[in-house]
């Protein structure tokens, strides 16, 4: 039986559709699924744990969708994937010693420094550039603190995993954003594996807003290889400027 009523699922998995849209193209679905659920009647907990297995779908979608599209190997991607799941984990095992709340204030000024980057950047296009670091360097440094907060916190993960691959990995905004969905994948998992040991997520309710991940998933991967950089830096900019917003005004 489901957590909520039939007319509060269907609109968390519209909800859920919506995110998975996003997500796909620029990252920050969590923006819509997480107040929805927390609406819903599900403590915050529970909304960030449901938020996780609902997110698992979109970004599984997403990562095959970009895949097909010869944009990413998922078979070259799976080392820096197992090293992201157990980040993650690492990261919510650590809420109760590290200084979480000093990090919800640092977070902000961060997110609002990614969105000046790639709106004023020139340059940021669909064409590769020169690496910064090695792919062996970038994976045992940049994919573990990117999946670490994934699982200590989890919003503007998707942000930093882009910062990451276009600042340091040298590729294209497309190229990142097909790279960064398995990584999602990876550390949504390592999150959702220590959350379902210490909290209690809605695993129906999250099952069905994983249906509609999908579908809008499949939406937002299909409309960012159309349009590439000219529709997914916009969209970045704009989830993660809101995202910030938001949480100056949770802290307020």
């Amino acid at each position: 039986m489901f957590e909520v009523t039939f007319e509060v699922l269907l609109l968390l998995m519209a909800a859920g559709f919506a995110a998975g849209f996003i997500d796909a193209v620029a990252g920050g679905g969590g923006l819509i699924t997480v107040p929805v659920l927390l609406i819903a009647g599900a403590n915050p907990v529970t909304a960030l744990a449901t938020n996780k297995i609902q997110g698992l779908f979109g970004a599984a979608t997403a990562a095959i969708t970009y895949a097909r599209g010869g944009h990413v190997d998922l078979g070259t991607q799976w080392k820096p994937a197992v090293i992201a799941f157990f980040a993650s984990i690492g990261g919510a095992l650590l809420v109760s010693v590290l200084p979480v709340d000093l990090i919800r204030y640092a977070l902000p000024v961060l997110l609002i420094g990614i969105a000046v980057f790639f709106a004023t950047k020139k340059g940021l296009n669909d064409v590769d550039r020169a690496r910064r670091l090695s792919p062996a360097v970038f994976a045992a440094t940049l994919v573990p603190l990117c999946a670490a907060y994934d699982g200590l916190l989890g919003p503007g993960a998707g942000s930093f995993y882009m910062l990451a691959f276009v600042g340091l990995a040298g590729y294209g905004v497309l190229k990142a954003t097909a790279h960064t969905k398995l990584l999602n994948f990876a550390s949504n998992a390592g999150a959702l594996a220590a959350f379902a040991v210490v909290a209690t997520p809605w695993w129906f309710t999250g099952l069905a807003m994983g249906l509609a991940q999908i579908a809008g998933a499949r939406v937002g991967a299909g409309l960012a290889q159309k349009q590439g950089a000219k529709v997914i830096k916009p969209l970045l900019v704009l989830t993660t400027v809101t995202l910030a917003l938001k949480l100056i005004w949770d802290l307020l």
